[in-house]
């Protein structure tokens, strides 16, 4: 017997004893059994005793086995209170959830894939790769790196990691010469994606490290600008200063415009049962992966339920005084109509607090009407969507995600999904008692 195979009997892992009992219960079965044979065809002989035996050896064993599993599975999957058929059931909803693509960046992107995790691990994030800011941004000038912000905020969260390790990915360094004010995630990635040659390659590495579920995927793997043309005719070059330019933007570019989409990105959209475009920066998060070329195409293709998920604010820069159905008009001018089936609003309104502190900086709760949106070929899903423990205007991840997931269970389920619909569907009816 190998070292390893001997840890098993080390004293402090309950599993000796329940081992041991199995073998005994094996035992008593065992002799049982060969007692009925023995005495069979002996007259006057009676059985009850051997065949009592036997049951005996069955329950036991039965029993031990159980508290075998229980021992295991409890130190692979530590729950609380040892609650392990619900920690499996829940790991079975997970892996059976729908198949999600969400699109964006920023940080909506991260807000919307938190919620979405407690439902499914078949999620793939595509993330815009335009940022040029910040960390970011010096990163990409001085490596030529892509730039790793967005993509680092969409892995940790998606992760099921310990929170010291995500502590240290968003630590971001307030000193040193060339370091301050970069993000150690950042520079991780930024090392793997110099180390490997791959930006994907550095993303897959990155999500073993984080336990990540599901996937995260650039929208692109060329290097691209985003540029803006705005009402009064100046051109803005570079994501962090179109908000900063202040006008009214009229479109938004990709340069060069041929950039083509990862493959892994299509498949998942082909593939996907729902896709999301997350809240966020309109122009400069979520735009960016639109256009894309083919991504727009292939997210109209789909046969997936498509849901946008419609901003609380707006955005000053960008998306000043605009209404719900205009940052749709916005999506449908830049990547042609229909792109989305349903729009997801927020009906909680702000406190004079928090209203006060976003009119300070010129922004203000986004105004939609529910008749207006419908009679422009919208469904309209609204509730109470305002994370209630922020001092910002932001989401509540699991909210968004549960509105977004009880439209898409209500759906006619395929044969070959009905117990996806109904694992999903149990899931959803349990935290509404």
């Amino acid at each position: 017997m190998s070292g390893r195979a001997l840890r098993w009997l080390m004293p402090g892992l309950r599993f000796k004893r329940w081992l041991g009992l199995l073998i005994v219960a094996v035992a008593l079965a065992a002799v049982g059994a060969v007692l009925i044979v023995r005495s069979w065809g002996i007259p006057h002989r009676h059985v009850s005793q051997d065949v009592a035996l036997v049951l005996v050896g069955v329950v036991v064993g039965i029993y031990a086995v159980r508290q075998l599993i229980t021992s295991v599975v409890t130190a692979l999957v530590p729950t609380e209170h040892g609650e392990i058929a619900e920690s499996y059931w829940r790991a079975r909803v997970l892996l059976r959830g729908p198949r999600i693509v969400a699109l964006g960046g920023g940080t909506g992107l991260p807000v919307l894939l938190r919620g979405l995790k407690q439902y499914s691990s078949n999620i793939t994030a595509i993330v815009a790769v335009t940022d040029d800011g910040g960390s970011s941004g010096r990163l990409r000038g001085e490596l030529g790196v892509p730039p790793p912000g967005d993509l680092r905020n969409c892995l940790l969260a998606l992760a099921e990691t310990e929170p010291l390790l995500e502590q240290l990915f968003q630590y971001r360094f307030d000193s040193g010469e060339g370091l301050s004010g970069h993000a150690f995630g950042n520079l991780f990635l930024a090392a793997m994606c110099t180390v490997t040659g791959d930006l994907q390659e550095a993303i897959r590495a990155s999500s073993r490290v984080l336990a990540v579920r599901g996937k995260v995927l650039p929208a692109t793997d060329d290097e691209v600008v985003l540029r803006a043309e705005l009402q009064d005719g100046r051109v803005i070059e570079g994501e962090s200063l179109i908000p900063e330019a202040r006008g009214v933007v009229r479109r938004v570019m990709l340069d060069p415009d041929t950039a083509s989409p990862t493959g892994e990105a299509l498949q998942a959209i082909a593939e996907a049962d729902v896709i999301v475009l997350a809240p966020g920066s309109l122009f400069t998060s979520l735009m960016p992966n639109l256009l894309v070329r083919g991504i727009a195409e292939a997210i109209r293709a789909s046969k997936a339920q498509r849901f946008y998920v419609q901003n609380i604010m707006t955005q000053p820069g960008e998306t000043d005084g605009m209404t719900a159905e205009e940052h749709l008009e916005a999506i449908e001018r830049h990547a042609g109509p229909r792109l989305v089936d349903c729009v997801v609003l927020n009906e909680t309104p702000l406190d004079r607090e928090t209203a006060a502190r976003y009119r300070e900086r010129d922004a203000e709760v986004v105004k939609w009407s529910h008749q207006g949106l419908e009679a422009a070929g919208y469904e309209v899903l609204s509730g109470p969507l305002l994370a209630q423990d922020s001092r910002y205007a932001w989401h509540d991840p699991q909210a968004v995600a549960r509105l977004i997931l009880q439209r898409w269970a209500r759906r006619r389920p395929e044969p070959g999904r009905l117990l996806d619909i109904f694992m999903l569907r149990d899931q959803l009816r349990s935290e509404q008692r």
